[in-house]
């Protein structure tokens, strides 16, 4: 197996040509919903992007809502890191971000669709589009590279499927048919939603393939790195927010023909922050110590069939809309078990979930007498100090193990192994917890002070 060092900066003559990059990223996305992820959403171009390349089964990111899992993509940085921990977010000033490593590799770097990134000094992209990618401004920026031979680096961002979910054919998905999941409780207003969320994760697959089309109509696919990803999980319970892998985990899918074997699939852990030391590595830069994640390019290639040993999570719930005030949880996983740590598990854990007619459907049915929409309504919102869970007998994350003795070592070398990396990230726990309103909704207006504060606005004592 080739180490990261060894082959960073190291393009063979055959492979001397640099790629284009097309990232492809869907918005509170559950994974398994997807078809070639075993899921009943009907999904075809993602689907036949899996037969044409590699799928990954354990890709995670670092936090489940979308803003800290840009920040985190596109600078290579865990979220305490960066300072872009809470949602509606912002980098640090003087953070770097892939347009600046790209860029100097004389690539376009462009963004169109969904933002959510903050200040544009960290990433003066190339920008189109609103909510969801342009295709007439993805069609010009494929046709100019074509013509002046210089490759593009696209992140082509989808607003879908967020709610309200009211875009896609729902007729597809009936409600009296849709499957849920366990862990749900089957009321009328969760199958309308499931239905309706369904229709527009079709709805992100037809993006998908017309992106695809794209690249074939400039004759440019086969020199085509294709990385599609699903975000974290749906916004209904148990997902979006959460540190189960239901809100962290990730489907991905990369294409690259001739260099990333047809029809792969790979168990290699992975997560976000990797993305942007592969693509430094893909386009033929060197190894920048300073980021966090590391290239996943020899799992790609072939040459190794494991990446990571742990993945982490971080949930930040100060600042959001309906959010606890302080109900910050952090999580680690190995191949096997997960381990969770709620920081205030005295107090009820709520989002804007809670407040949905969805779940609103669920109390009204637990209060009804119903004992499993019960159960579940006190899991979703009442959590223990410590949660492990052995995620290959239980995927779900359904036994909390933590207080059985028979896995106390093991919960003790997980809390071990993420104490370390929350101290090497600065992240102090629930200091840090309290300290996320700083880190939110200002509007820099390219204005920023060297902490990434804007000029003229008191730090809050």
């Amino acid at each position: 197996m080739l180490s990261v060092s060894l082959l960073a900066g190291s393009l063979s003559a055959a492979d001397s040509k640099r790629p284009n990059l097309l990232f492809v990223i869907a918005d509170d996305m559950t994974h398994r919903d997807i078809g070639c992820y075993g899921g009943q959403a009907h999904t075809p171009n993602i689907d036949r992007l899996a037969t044409e390349g590699m799928r990954f089964t354990r890709c995670f990111q670092a936090a489940p809502m979308c803003s800290p899992t840009r920040h985190n993509i596109y600078t290579g940085l865990y979220p305490v890191k960066s300072g872009a921990y809470p949602n509606h977010t912002f980098a640090k000033g003087g953070t770097k971000s892939v347009v600046h490593y790209l860029k100097g590799l004389g690539y376009r770097v462009a963004l169109s669709g969904k933002t959510h990134i903050s200040p544009k000094e960290v990433f003066p992209f190339e920008y189109s589009g609103q909510k969801n990618p342009d295709f007439e401004a993805i069609d010009k920026l494929v046709g100019e590279s074509v013509a002046s031979g210089s490759p593009f680096c696209l992140f082509a961002c989808s607003n879908e499927p967020h709610s309200p979910w009211n875009k896609g054919d729902r007729s597809r998905y009936p409600v009296d048919e849709v499957k849920l999941p366990p862990y749900f409780v089957d009321t009328p207003e969760t199958r309308d939603a499931m239905s309706r969320y369904l229709a527009e994760v079709t709805y992100y697959d037809w993006q998908v393939g017309e992106l695809l089309n794209l690249l074939e109509k400039h004759k440019v696919a086969d020199n085509t790195l294709v990385m599609v990803v699903s975000e974290q999980g749906a916004s209904l319970p148990f997902g979006k927010w959460t540190c189960y892998d239901t809100g962290l985990q990730s489907a991905m899918v990369v294409r690259w023909p001739g260099k990333v074997k047809a029809g792969a699939v790979t168990d290699a852990m992975v997560e976000y922050v990797d993305v942007l030391p592969t693509f430094i590595q893909t386009a033929g830069g060197k190894r920048v110590k300073a980021l966090d994640g590391r290239s996943f390019l020899p799992v790609l290639r072939g040459k190794a069939d494991a990446h990571k040993e742990l993945v982490y999570g971080i949930m930040t719930t100060r600042g959001i809309i309906n959010g606890s005030d302080t109900f910050g949880i952090r999580s680690v996983r190995n191949e096997r078990f997960k381990y969770i740590w709620n920081f205030t598990p005295e107090i009820p854990f709520r989002n804007a979930c809670v407040k949905s007619k969805e779940f609103q459907s669920w109390m009204a049915k637990a209060e009804a007498g119903d004992s499993d929409a019960a159960e579940k309504v006190r899991r979703y919102q009442h959590r223990a100090g410590e949660e492990l869970y052995d995620v290959t007998t239980d995927p779900l994350e359904w036994k909390n193990l933590a207080a059985d003795p028979k896995y106390a070592a093991m919960k003790s070398e997980l809390r071990g192994h993420l104490d370390d990396w929350m101290k090497q990230q600065g992240d102090e726990g629930q200091k840090t917890e309290i300290e996320a309103r700083e880190h939110q909704g200002r509007k820099r207006k390219g204005k920023t002070g060297k902490n990434g504060r804007s000029k003229g606005k008191k730090k809050k004592k």
